[in-house]
């Protein structure tokens, strides 16, 4: 792995904090998409991929966030794999994917 990368990501964790919207929460938002995407095509085949990964991503805290940032940059584990999981089934994650990705899947 990259000398750069673990203090570019604590970096980053630090800045988290700083409010949403910022540089640091969309740094923050793209990696943990990245962590996100595999798991729900490997878990959820046929779910429309984008909708899906942006539903999952707005009903994770900061903190899970940040876990699944970390992920996107070292590699998924079995911890994450599991978040992943355990958000997209929350009931708020659900009627997003109701919203967002049916339409999606109608199209």
């Amino acid at each position: 792995m990259n000398k750069l990368v673990i203090p570019a990501l604590a970096a980053l964790m630090g800045l988290s904090a700083c409010g949403d919207d910022g540089l640091a929460d969309q740094l923050a938002r793209k990696e943990a998409k990245d962590a996100v995407r595999p798991v729900l095509t490997e878990r959820f085949p046929g779910v429309p991929l984008e909708p899906a990964t942006d539903c999952v991503i707005d009903n994770a805290s900061a903190v899970e966030i940040l876990q699944l940032a970390k992920a996107g940059v070292t590699g998924l584990g079995p911890e994450e794999t599991q978040l992943v999981v355990e958000i997209a089934t929350r009931p708020d994650t659900l009627e997003c994917l109701l919203k967002n990705g049916l339409p999606a899947l109608l199209q």
